[in-house]
């Protein structure tokens, strides 16, 4: 599996490996510095962090308030919603939002809240039967209802969930809680009703959320959506990003594992180089194998 940033294009597998190296100049036209790879084992995968929460706010005040009980699964600020307006326009305006085929978001209010505002539809209109992503009010805010109408598949995924422990924020509300707020919103992958992955005396260390984040992209790379929406979290995207980019150029390096602001959005090509998506190529055409005076010329100077 490789993750590139689309400009420029660089790339690493399970265990970071070299695709783009640093070339003196007179090298560079003997010496690729680009990944090659068949089109059909390529993804876009668009990763954003989710928009201001009330946590962001108490912790750039003090940060133990990480641990107070007030801040238990963070719902969005009003500038927070503010940030997902502004992106949800620019995903429409750039075209991101029509060629999204699936969107995953990590099963917390706030990223809920963040992947409906985002990547949903128009408000709830009377008349049009359709799931509603989002119910009106959802999470202690005062947005009118989000409908799915003409939008991707929205599914919550416990791995690419925030660091894990401690910090009540992080701390998930029970799926029952979220079918009711969120229906249109497949909640299938997640084994239990209750949080029983966050522990109040343990938090995960980063090397192990970067562990549970390439394994999330390797989940990525087998599914069969060409272009996906990944809502998640700034500890999250930032250790498992860290695993990528570690021999290419520090600028690139920078660019893929760079921290994320509340609601930034950041694309990236997501290669399979180990044979886990069996998708069969959609634009290669076979031609025709020629012999005879229509054979290729390299085919005739071996006669």
């Amino acid at each position: 599996m490789v993750l590139a940033a689309w400009t420029p294009l660089v790339g690493i597998s399970n265990i970071p490996k070299v695709l783009l190296i640093s070339l003196p100049a007179h090298d560079m036209e003997t010496k690729p510095s680009q990944g090659l790879y068949p089109l059909h084992r390529c993804k876009t995968i668009h990763l954003v962090r989710h928009a201001q929460g009330i946590h962001n706010v108490e912790g750039e005040k003090n940060h133990k308030a990480y641990l107070s009980e007030d801040l238990f699964d963070a719902h969005l600020t009003p500038l927070g919603w503010q940030q997902v307006d502004n992106l949800h326009k620019h995903v429409n305006a750039s075209g991101i939002s029509n060629r999204i085929e699936l969107v995953v978001v990590s099963p917390l209010l706030r990223t809920l809240q963040t992947a409906v505002g985002t990547f949903g539809g128009e408000g709830y209109k009377d008349g049009v039967n359709t799931p509603l992503l989002m119910t009106a009010g959802a999470g202690n805010s005062d947005r009118p209802a989000i409908s799915r109408l003409n939008r991707p598949p929205f599914i919550a995924v416990e791995s690419c969930r925030e660091h894990l422990g401690v910090h009540p924020c992080d701390r998930r509300s029970n799926i029952t809680k979220y079918r009711e707020l969120f229906p249109a919103i497949d909640f299938s992958l997640i084994e239990t009703d209750e949080d029983v992955l966050w522990k109040p005396d343990i938090r995960e260390e980063d090397k192990d959320i970067a562990t549970r984040g390439v394994k999330f992209f390797n989940w990525l790379s087998t599914r069969k959506e060409k272009e996906i929406a990944v809502v998640t979290h700034s500890g999250f995207l930032y250790q498992t990003l860290n695993s990528f980019g570690n021999d290419c150029d520090p600028s690139v390096k920078n660019e893929i594992s760079k921290k994320f602001v509340n609601c930034e959005l950041r694309s990236f090509v997501l290669v399979d180089k180990c044979m886990s998506s069996s998708d069969p190529p959609m634009t290669n055409y076979p031609g025709t194998i020629l012999t005879g005076e229509d054979a290729s010329s390299d085919i005739a100077d071996q006669k």
